[in-house]
């Protein structure tokens, strides 16, 4: 496609493939055409290694409007996630048609996963970059000419993008959108998608505070085993060296091998987590703080803003059940007669 042949309408591809995931394709597309009903013109062209239709990650199919492998020109050029990327091989076919359609692409981004397949083209060395944070560790250890950012909900670097898990592909097509018209545009779209023009908070929200293999070391077992019980007992280096029969200078010493952080850090993200899933169930935060383990509502927010980038009782607006969710409204619903 030559330079005249072009037209006027910003044009958007997206790589697709077998087992992609269904919404990163679908969450940019409907922002795109959301935009292009208030007056934006983006053209958007899926394009598949072959040119033939994928299935995508719920079964259903995606059909190509263009074979990878033509001669394609694209401003934006959006590649996919699939749950197979972290884990298997990205084939030679693959990678070539992603360095292909980069070569010329204004601008480059992954969505979710898809920043397995950059990462592994050697796009993104150099970069710092997000993805799904499941996967940000494996990320980070298979490609450590990558920054990697595991907080991040997107992240920019010159003209590369990545994006976090899924849904983040939405906030990062809002900002591409705001980058080309503006933020009066992007917050329309915004508002008729019913999503956050910036979403609050990181990915640390959304995540458990830890994840990770267990350690080999029997010690440091019992120790996790004790702490998981009780988050709220006391945990203190010199009683968990005890219970588990080793100095405490040695305790640290294993936790900065098998885990990678000291014994304290550890506890302190076992009662994060037992917190979390007490707000989750209804608890207020003065009651959360004294049963997890914090002492106090301060410590417990604290804790909240620094690992979770949000304070405890907005978390618990977010996340609480959906039946506590239904009884609140349901009990609340008699006085909005008044209003």
């Amino acid at each position: 496609m030559t330079a005249g042949d072009r037209g006027t309408a910003h044009r958007v591809g997206i790589l697709i493939f077998d087992d992609v995931k269904l919404l990163d394709v679908a969450g940019p597309s409907e922002v795109f055409s959301a935009a292009n009903s208030l007056g934006a013109a983006y053209e958007l062209v899926l394009c598949s290694p072959g040119g033939g239709h994928v299935e995508s990650s719920t079964g259903m199919r995606i059909p190509a409007d263009a074979d990878a492998f033509d001669d394609l020109w694209f401003e934006t050029f959006l590649v996919a996630g699939g749950d197979a990327l972290p884990t298997s091989p990205i084939g030679a076919e693959m990678l070539s048609a992603v360095c292909r359609l980069s070569e010329h692409a204004s601008r480059v981004s992954s969505i979710c996963t898809g920043a397995f397949i950059l990462a592994a083209a050697g796009l993104l060395d150099g970069r710092r970059a997000t993805t799904h944070w499941k996967h940000t560790r494996t990320l980070g250890r298979s490609f450590p000419k990558v920054s990697v950012e595991p907080d991040a909900i997107f992240v920019k670097d010159g003209s590369f993008y990545s994006s976090a898990g899924v849904t983040a592909g939405i906030d990062l097509t809002l900002a591409l959108l705001e980058e080309d018209h503006g933020a009066e545009l992007a917050r329309s779209v915004a508002q008729d998608l019913v999503v956050f023009l910036q979403r609050p908070g990181g990915q640390s929200q959304f995540s458990p505070s830890l994840r990770g293999p267990r350690p080999q070391t029997p010690a440091l077992r019992t120790v996790f085993n004790e702490v998981a019980a009780d988050p709220a007992g006391d945990h203190s280096i010199p009683r968990l060296a005890a219970r588990a029969n080793v100095s405490p200078r040695h305790l640290t010493r294993l936790f900065q091998s098998e885990v990678g952080m000291t014994p304290a850090k550890y506890v302190e993200l076992i009662r994060l987590d037992a917190a979390k899933s007490m707000l989750n169930a209804g608890h207020s935060v003065t009651s959360t703080a004294e049963r997890a383990g914090f002492g106090s509502s301060e410590s417990l927010r604290r804790a909240f803003v620094d690992h979770v980038g949000i304070p405890p009782r907005t978390y618990q607006q977010r996340f609480r059940s959906a039946r506590l969710r239904t009884t609140v409204t349901h009990e609340a619903q008699p006085h909005a007669d008044h209003l």
